[in-house]
């Protein structure tokens, strides 16, 4: 749920904002408060911190530009709601996710929203492998597997294999859960390290803490009772990591 602040100046176009939230996004949007001028909107935005923010540009007392040039706390999602055309390119300098204009249409309020999504994804998979470049050999505690539906927050202890499929990649966890994200193994398996994992096939990569046994014919007998084959190229690391 993303906390919600409306930042509009004519009452019945926040009413008509509200309406419009709670058809196209009531799963995702949680609406914390409403400012109507400048002053209200620096003031609601710094207390309540909140995740996304849909500002009016032109309002009674000020604009949408002088809050955000004031305010303390600038780590939300902005999406601009206006009547007026002609602030658009000055709006996305801000790093908007979108510029709707009124009246708001609900397909396109709805994926704008949608949009948010995106941005999160995109940003977690630039910034996670970028990371471990800065701490070679070492892995995060937990990893965020985004899907359509939500953003999982898995810990890395749970997973027991990956398994891919052309460019998804299925995470098998601890409490028989699966979940499906759209990107390859290869992008995991940045994440994912020896020895605490190993990719012993194409399609594999497996937690070496859930090996039940394997045999020298070149198959492993997972935790959740399933038999992965081992590829001819990555038997002998393999054979060595297990030994040493």
């Amino acid at each position: 749920m993303y906390k919600t602040i409306i930042v509009e100046d004519e009452y019945h176009l926040r009413e008509a904002l509200s309406i419009l939230l709670e058809i196209v996004a009531s799963d995702k949007i949680q609406i914390v408060g409403y400012a109507e001028n400048a002053d209200e909107a620096i003031k609601i935005i710094d207390r309540l911190k909140p995740d996304l923010v849909f500002m009016d540009i032109m309002l009674r007392r000020g604009t949408g530009f002088d809050i955000l040039h004031q305010i303390a706390h600038k780590k939300f999602h902005l999406i601009f709601t206006t009547a007026y055309e002609e602030h658009a390119i000055r709006a996305f300098k801000f790093n908007a996710i979108d510029y709707l204009l009124k009246p708001i249409d609900a397909e396109e309020l709805k994926d704008s929203i949608e949009r948010i999504a995106e941005r999160q994804q995109q940003f977690i998979l630039e910034t996670q492998p970028s990371q471990l470049a800065l701490n070679p050999g070492k892995m995060p505690k937990r990893i965020v597997l985004p899907t359509q539906e939500a953003m999982h927050v898995v810990k890395i202890d749970d997973i027991i294999r990956c398994e891919t499929s052309g460019s998804y990649t299925t995470f098998f966890l601890t409490n028989e859960k699966r979940i499906i994200v759209s990107k390859t193994l290869k992008q995991y398996e940045e994440i994912l390290l020896p020895p605490h994992f190993f990719r012993v096939h194409q399609s594999h990569l497996i937690n070496t803490h859930y090996i039940i046994s394997y045999s020298r014919e070149g198959m492993v007998q997972m935790s959740d009772q399933v038999s992965i084959p081992i590829s001819r190229s990555n038997k002998e690391a393999f054979f060595k990591l297990m030994k040493d």
